[in-house]
């Protein structure tokens, strides 16, 4: 399975990553952990959680998992910080970064985090702040890596600037949305990532799962708690064309739509990884034979002709 460096990093992850948000969500922490013994088990490291994800249960899942199996040091462990903790509101001041990466670290049951990614913009933060702080963490040896997730050109533009300007760790990854539907969410800032050297992460890879293909009409709204706005969101003309495309493409390469739908994630420019989730055994080697697999330019351009 080829590997990629993120950013400027040293950090060398497959092309997909495993999204912990079903943790302590769809997923307690016996079958979490069955899951999680899947992923590594065929060869995938990197795991993206949040603290907000669970008000903290996906991180303390993910930290016993890691202290159960003694593999901390055998995988990457991402996270973020920024989304309401209960102080009402986004927040990435210095004094809440200084607090709450302390309790990030102690339910992940380990001495540093390995990308350390910002959530959410926070208006009422200078982003000069945020990013001093977090270059403390660094110096601290905390956190190995920044990230950022949820920025436009402009935001990014200027964190980048201003680390460049005090000589400050930068952000070396965005994680925003991007899949086959939805691609102005790292589409936007794309190229100044490619010209930057920052990788982009998507989130929301199978959007919400419509590009597994199990929502193709509006009965099939009925199919998970989350159906009915899938099909009010995916299926129309677009989604369609879509549809078509990676039915038409699975065909051609024995590959299901999912699996498709991550490898040309993989295939664009200036990404990084796909964050993907699962909840079963079954689920997490589809994930695995979505990371190995190659499409050809011909794949690639009608797969991405479906979607504009």
């Amino acid at each position: 399975m080829n590997t990629r460096k993120l950013g400027r990093t040293d950090l060398s992850i497959e092309p997909v990553i495993f999204g912990c948000n079903v943790l302590g969500w769809t997923l307690e922490e016996a079958d979490a952990f069955r899951v999680l013994d899947a992923f590594v088990d065929h060869g995938l490291t990197a795991f993206d959680t949040a603290d907000s994800y669970g008000r903290g249960k996906s991180e303390t899942i993910l930290g016993n998992w890691m202290k159960a199996r003694g593999n901390r040091d055998k995988v990457i462990v991402m996270t973020k910080i920024g989304s309401d903790m209960g102080q009402g509101k986004r927040d990435l001041s210095a004094k809440w970064i200084a607090e709450e990466v302390e309790h990030s670290l102690q339910r992940l049951q380990t001495d540093v985090i390995d990308l350390y990614q910002s959530h959410w913009p926070d208006a009422d933060t200078p982003q000069e702040e945020t990013l001093g702080a977090f270059d403390k963490l660094v110096k601290a040896g905390k956190v190995r890596w920044l990230g950022s997730s949820n920025q436009d050109t402009a935001l990014l533009g200027e964190a980048l600037t201003i680390s460049k300007t005090n000589n400050w760790a930068r952000y070396e990854t965005i994680q925003n949305e991007y899949n086959l539907y939805d691609r102005d969410g790292f589409g936007k800032v794309q190229q100044m990532c490619v010209e930057n050297g920052v990788s982009g992460i998507g989130y929301f890879s199978l959007a919400r799962g419509f590009l597994s293909g199990k929502y193709r009409i509006a009965a099939d709204a009925d199919k998970s708690p989350r159906g009915a706005n899938v099909v009010s969101k995916y299926i129309n003309p677009k989604g369609e064309r879509v549809l078509a495309a990676l039915d038409d493409v699975s065909k051609r390469v024995g590959a299901k739509q999912a699996e498709v739908a991550l490898a040309w994630i993989a295939a664009q420019p200036g990404v990084g990884a796909a964050i993907a989730s699962g909840t079963t055994v079954e689920q997490v080697e589809s994930l695995a034979k979505g990371a190995r697999l190659k499409l050809s330019d011909a794949d690639l351009k009608q797969l991405t002709d479906a979607g504009n």
